[in-house]
């Protein structure tokens, strides 16, 4: 059974940094595409980033590009978010989630684990 165990969120002033990890456990790891989305109160999910299973593919959200950075390391079966810059409006519940497939994927029906989620709120 595949578990996602996310970290790092918290509350941060506008203009600072987080960065979240996602810790995971039974499954082949490096063989999946990992991403990151993302859900404020009273909003739908949304898609921030995702990464190949090889770490060598990247996509972004336009919200988030230039400031978000995803990164993976196989050999500890985590995937990592470093926010920088960030906005009032990046405040959200953060999730993890692992692909159905090698290649960075947008939507969530692409997605078939998830983990718990971990709370980012930026201030103003």
């Amino acid at each position: 059974q595949v578990q996602l165990v996310e970290s790092g969120g918290g509350l941060v002033q506008a203009g600072g940094s987080l960065r979240l990890s996602c810790a995971a456990s039974g499954g082949f790891f490096s063989i999946y595409a990992m991403g990151w989305f993302r859900q404020a109160p009273g909003k739908e999910r949304e898609f921030v980033a995702a990464i190949s299973g090889s770490g060598g593919m990247t996509v972004y959200a336009d919200s988030v590009k230039g400031r978000f950075t995803i990164s993976r390391d196989n050999a500890k079966n985590t995937v990592y978010l470093q926010m920088n810059s960030l906005k009032p409006e990046d405040t959200a519940v953060y999730y993890c989630a692992r692909s159905t497939a090698a290649v960075p994927a947008k939507f969530s029906w692409e997605y078939n684990y998830w983990g718990q989620g971990t709370q980012v709120t930026a201030s103003s």
